[in-house]
């Protein structure tokens, strides 16, 4: 049960007491921990159950410090290519306010998918003029608060353009809104997301026709998968409607290529064997998920846009050598990438159960809905951390364990991994179990009220001028 705690402040975490306890790192695909998260879980381990106690199962850990580093992680690749550069934080990857007000103390943008987002933004000390709007739903209302605060807007439609210059025109000048347009490459023509050439041009004409009422910026495309060469590609198709907006005297300043940089969660080489090696066995299901992310990628974000800015371009002109010469600002909106590390989410087990040929369940506080990519058919490739309390049964439950995760619903398919898990040691009822690096898309994505419990909690870890860690709510 969820304990209902005041909303504390700040609390320093080495002047607090922990009880004895050890964290018990997976054999298999063992979680990549930066050394300020690895160190906060491993060194002392007992400090996980005070705070469980405190804010309740599931509880995320959120390191704001963590997104300032890829930052800046970005920005040494942009600026050794000497590439003129805006960075938009994708806030939809995660609900932590801490995250967004790293992102602003960090001099970076916002990427914003709806007006509550926008509001977060702004509450985060974000401009109006920092924040990138995207999506294909905008509402008017969004729309409105958009334009009169100069917010960047990528149209993702000539229909969103239609409400666009019929909003604008009830609006009292010096309203200019800023706007790129969202292209749609070859490769993505079935997408519902972006625009054709047909489009594209069509809307260029109409921009051309308004240049007084609208301010054309330039272009944005965001594309599934996580491939560089799908980027540079969708570059070169850009190349000839750069052309046609600036012989329309449209002057284009930005290409957005959205995000989709990759993150290493786990060795690679301990990310092939699994994947080589697994079965229908080894889901309590018995089905094989048809895709997963590339969770052992060999290419972390920097060098994945390292190597996208020297991807050929034009004949002998590299992806950032055109932009240079262009004159064009390169826009960026990753959102996992930039929480890479920067968040763990806590299970406590509420019990064990024996099933048929020798496998476990383990029950935990907290659902699938708060590790929720059982949900997209697929599964989280990084093993849990279990973290044991000192016990009196220690040598009871000094045996190995293969079990899965599920939720505390009625669901039958509250799990949080169909995959069974080999565990050094058999867990027992009030160990935890640390997900490592869910901060993208996975800790609080389809986070609800389900059976009246309520909301999981955050609480950001941050660190003092003295160099003392500090906990606080991060709400």
């Amino acid at each position: 049960m969820r304990n209902e705690t005041p909303r504390a402040e700040a609390v320093p975490v080495n002047t607090r007491r922990f009880r004895h306890a050890s964290a018990h790192a997976p054999a298999l695909l063992k979680p990549i921990l930066d050394e300020a998260v690895r160190g906060f879980i491993e060194a002392s381990p007992g400090r996980l159950f005070d705070l469980a106690d405190q804010y309740g199962s599931p509880l995320n850990i959120v390191w704001p410090q963590m997104l300032k580093q890829n930052v800046q992680a970005f920005r040494k690749v942009l600026q050794a290519h000497q590439v003129r550069h805006a960075i938009y934080y994708g806030a939809k990857v995660n609900k932590s306010q801490a995250l967004v007000r790293a992102a602003v103390e960090a001099g970076i943008g916002v990427d914003v998918s709806s007006i509550h987002e926008m509001h977060d933004a702004l509450r985060a000390g974000a401009k109006m003029s920092d924040l990138c709007a995207t999506g294909p739903a905008k509402t008017s209302e969004f729309h409105a608060e958009l334009m009169a605060g100069a917010a960047l807007i990528s149209v993702d439609s000539a229909e969103e353009l239609t409400d666009l210059i019929e909003s604008a025109a009830t609006m009292a000048p010096p309203v200019r809104p800023r706007l790129l347009l969202r292209y749609r490459p070859d490769a993505s023509e079935a997408s519902r997301f972006g625009m054709g050439r047909d489009d594209i041009l069509s809307c260029l004409r109409q921009l051309a026709r308004m240049r007084d009422r609208f301010a054309f910026e330039g272009f944005h495309f965001h594309l599934s998968g996580y491939a560089a060469d799908s980027r540079a590609q969708a570059m070169r198709e850009l190349l000839p409607l750069v052309d046609a907006a600036r012989s329309l005297d449209l002057r284009p300043r930005i290409i957005d290529i959205g995000g989709g940089m990759p993150v290493c969660y786990v060795e690679g080489n301990d990310y092939d064997a699994f994947l080589q090696s697994q079965s229908r066995e080894h889901y309590r299901n018995g089905k094989l998920p048809e895709s997963f992310y590339p969770y052992g990628s060999r290419l972390d974000a920097a060098a994945w846009l390292d190597g996208l800015l020297t991807s050929p371009c034009m004949e002998n002109e590299t992806v950032a050598a055109w932009l240079n010469a262009n004159d064009l600002i390169l826009a960026l909106e990753p959102g996992r990438s930039l929480v890479d590390q920067a968040a763990v989410s806590v299970f406590r087990v509420t019990r064990i159960k024996r099933l048929a040929g020798g496998r476990h369940v383990i029950f935990v506080e907290g659902s699938s809905f708060s590790a929720c990519e059982t949900w997209f058919v697929s599964e989280f490739l990084v093993d849990p951390i279990l973290v044991s309390a000192a016990g009196e049964d220690d040598a009871k439950h000094a045996m190995p364990t293969q079990a899965y995760i599920a939720g505390h619903s009625c669901l039958d398919d509250d799990v949080i991994t169909n995959r069974l898990l080999a565990f050094a040691r058999k867990p027992r009822a009030g160990d935890l179990l640390v997900y490592a690096n869910t901060a993208g898309y996975q800790m609080d994505l389809l986070e609800n009220e389900f059976h009246r419990h309520p909301m999981p909690r955050r609480i950001a870890v941050t660190v003092d001028a003295s160099g003392r860690q500090q906990i606080s709510p991060d709400d």
